[in-house]
């Protein structure tokens, strides 16, 4: 049993120092100074993406993500199409913004998707559209089914 202040019993607290410096790494990396940096550098790193940003702070995006949510039952529309039940809590735009903005506020755009599957959704969607810091968008045809999306296939 371990004892405070210690996070680890006598048996295993030569891995005490190992904890210690994985927290102290990641709140350095995690810091407000860290975050202020990454959301100039990254998420508004022009003008067409603050304002894409921007989107995400209004009262339009909130009420439209709560539709999504409920429409489908908060479970990741993109782990179904692999027979898998998931739930999700993120709302994943199907064509993305940067490539198509006149869809930022279809609800036919949205879907509901788990930390997991956006990540495999948002790379695929830089090698196909190009979108993403420092790539180049391509003249695409857009994809606007996810059952038709190669990455869930």
């Amino acid at each position: 049993m371990a004892m405070f202040p210690n996070h680890y019993c006598p048996q295993h607290i030569e891995h005490e120092a190992e904890y210690i410096a994985k927290r102290e790494q990641f709140a350095s990396q995690h810091s407000k100074t860290y975050e202020r940096h990454y959301n100039l550098v990254t998420r508004k790193r022009n003008e067409v993406k603050a304002e894409q940003d921007s989107f995400y702070h209004t009262k339009q995006w909130q009420s439209l993500r709560a539709e999504v949510l409920a429409r489908d039952n908060h479970l990741d529309q993109y782990a179904l199409l692999q027979g898998e039940v998931k739930q999700g809590n993120l709302v994943d735009h199907i064509v993305p913004i940067e490539y198509a903005p006149e869809l930022k506020d279809d609800v036919n755009n949205l879907a509901t998707t788990t930390f997991a599957s956006h990540k495999v959704k948002t790379s695929w969607e830089q090698s196909y559209y190009g979108t993403g810091q420092g790539n180049q968008l391509k003249q695409v045809a857009m994809i606007k089914n996810i059952h038709d999306l190669p990455c869930f296939k």
